[in-house]
């Protein structure tokens, strides 16, 4: 395992534990201001980081939504010069609209590397797993 790809896992574990804990200021700190959102539950492309801090701020408003786990399987990284593309399967538990649900899809990041050698998220693509 080359140094750049231990960097991308580590990256990649702290912005999913961030998540599976829902410390938002630490997973959206995890993403370059102007990285891009798309999921498969929304009907358009987030453009940038603070789209999607709104998009989380009217889930928790409106739907009580609260990320109470998240784990990460099946992980790859592919570097790229200073660009990284990270795979993995993720399992989330969660609330919403006083529901506990399990949502269990795949999700491709890609990290860059910044000047000063940390490696951020700038594009996350989230996909259901097919039945």
């Amino acid at each position: 395992m080359t140094d750049h790809t231990s960097a991308v896992l580590a990256a990649a574990d702290a912005l999913v534990a961030a998540f599976g804990r829902h410390d938002s200021k630490a997973y959206f700190n995890a993403f370059a201001p102007s990285a891009t959102f798309i999921f498969y539950n929304l009907d358009r492309t987030l453009a940038d980081r603070a789209a999607y801090e709104a998009e989380w701020a009217l889930w928790e408003s409106r739907d009580g939504f609260r990320v109470k786990s998240c784990r990460s399987t099946d992980r790859t990284v592919q570097v790229v010069g200073e660009t990284a593309i990270f795979t993995h399967a993720v399992e989330t538990e969660l609330t919403t609209a006083g529901e506990n649900l399990m949502n269990r899809e795949r999700e491709t990041i890609v990290f860059a590397r910044e000047p000063d050698g940390r490696w951020l998220a700038i594009h996350e693509h989230l996909s259901a797993l097919p039945t």
